[in-house]
């Protein structure tokens, strides 16, 4: 499987290069060469997952790739059935939590590790670098599924402020000896600029060829990440075997262009809806064609989407624009240069055919918690409830509708308790604790284990200052 930069001046390189790789030498992310044409139906979601491997990543051995999905499903409550459907009507959540980490990013993350290691291996490489910027969830996902793997270090790079305590802690507290947290004086935005700047450093990339290794990408810019992703929404299509419409509350982009790409593979996805929150960028740009960043970042109660700069439409504009990279760099060094950029004719029009889009403020996200909640007698995270709010203000098709429950409500105790009661103490173990006691739920495992675990990563750093960072981190 060849794969190309969406800004067309990169070679082309195979799947285990781009998997190494993350981001394209010309700053574009790789995208498959080839059209994409239906995947044959699977009848579980591990066979779906080994069937997308296959299809992309064919570099590697079959071997390693069967041994990472057992060894990535083996960390979900029920690995036959590690993204259930909850039916609640009208709508159904596919419940993406279920994994090590509680958040959606953990059916890529369980897996991604071993593809990389695999991927060096069949490259000669000792080691694979791996650089993650996080608004919350990546960052412990992906040093939950590296800790441990051989032949992989990763660091995670998160805003200091603006994060939950629980997410917080589930990167500060992760042991495993390869992998570590520092915090970033700024946002996500800033974290995720740094670390796109990383990659393009010579003397950092040097120093990392010096020492065997390879510097490598556990975001979304990452081939590896988007197609595992993809295996969901294929296994959403046996479960309910008649077309559907998904809601996914989104930042980045990465997991409703997995839906988008499922839909390529013969999924039958009707309409796509993206859901944002204050920072509703994206959203703006599904009801208009223009991507404008120049606006104040807002702190909210649904800190994993609290981006502007999202790194996976670029991929989307590509497909959109049939391959048309000129075009393409056009808007990318206009978004550089001037914050935004306008999409015009066909590509604006197929966008706007196939996707729509709403958003919440923080204050509308705690009532879609508290309305779930009387209606379903259902704990909705704050980014699952921007969805809901959404998914009630859209006009009907006729298909059911399948909202991505994107993280467990027990990584937002306070935002969900508040929502539900009016009132809730800052503290997230106190606010779990009293929200164990008001559902008669049981909070996470992952909760008990977290209220005294010891912190192991203290770093902090400005972003002008991470690849100094990133040298601490891998000893280059």
């Amino acid at each position: 499987m060849n794969y190309v930069s969406t800004r067309g001046r990169a070679p082309a390189v195979d799947s285990a290069h781009a998997l190494l790789a993350g981001l394209a030498p010309d700053g574009g992310l790789y995208v498959p060469a080839e059209p994409l044409a239906p995947l044959a139906p699977a009848d579980t979601f591990a066979d779906t997952m080994k069937a997308l491997l296959a299809r992309f990543f064919p570099e590697l051995p079959e071997e390693a790739r069967t041994r990472a999905v057992a060894d990535s499903l083996a960390r979900f409550d029920d690995p036959a059935d590690p993204v259930p459907l909850r039916d609640c009507g009208d709508v159904a959540f596919l419940e993406l939590f279920h994994g090590p980490t509680l958040a959606f990013k953990d059916v890529a993350l369980t897996l991604l590790p071993h593809l990389l290691a695999a991927a060096a291996r069949a490259e000669g490489l000792e080691r694979v670098c791996v650089l993650t910027a996080t608004s919350g969830d990546t960052g412990s996902a992906a040093m939950n599924g590296f800790a441990g793997v051989p032949g992989a270090s990763l660091v995670a790079f998160y805003p200091a402020t603006g994060i939950s305590e629980i997410q917080r802690r589930q990167m500060v507290c992760c042991p495993g000896g390869n992998v570590s947290a520092c915090a970033i004086r700024g946002n996500f935005d800033d974290a995720q600029t740094a670390v796109k700047a990383a990659f393009a450093d010579p003397a950092l990339n040097a120093a990392a060829q010096a020492a065997g290794a390879r510097l490598s990408s556990a975001n979304s810019i990452n081939i590896g990440r988007l197609f595992p992703q993809v295996a969901y929404y294929l296994d959403t299509a046996r479960k309910l075997a008649r077309p559907f419409d998904v809601i996914v509350p989104t930042g980045n982009f990465g997991d409703i262009l997995a839906a988008w790409y499922a839909r390529l593979l013969g999924a039958p996805i009707g309409r796509l809806t993206v859901a944002s929150n204050q920072n509703r960028v994206v959203c703006d740009f599904i009801r208009t064609g223009r991507y404008d960043a120049r606006r104040d970042f807002a702190v909210t109660n649904s800190p994993s989407m609290d981006i502007l700069l999202s790194s996976n439409i670029e991929r989307l504009l590509w497909l959109l624009n049939k391959g048309n990279d000129v075009e393409l760099r056009t808007w990318m060094a206009q978004l550089k240069a001037e914050g935004w950029y306008q999409i015009e004719g066909y590509p604006l029009h197929d966008l706007q055919t196939s996707f729509a889009a709403g958003w919440a403020d923080p204050a509308e996200t705690e009532a879609a918690i508290a309305d779930a909640w009387e209606r379903f007698h259902y704990l909705l995270d704050p980014h699952t409830a921007i969805g809901w709010k959404v998914a009630r203000e859209l006009p009907p098709t006729g298909r059911p509708a399948v909202i991505a429950a994107t993280a467990s409500p027990w990584k937002f105790p306070v935002t969900v308790l508040r929502a539900i009661t009016g009132e809730a103490p800052a503290d997230d173990f106190a606010a779990a604790d009293a929200l164990a006691k008001l559902t008669g739920q049981d909070p996470a495992p992952l909760v008990a284990k977290l209220r005294d675990a010891p912190i192991l990563h203290q770093d902090i750093t400005d972003p002008a200052d991470l690849p100094s960072a990133v040298r601490r981190a891998f000893s280059f």
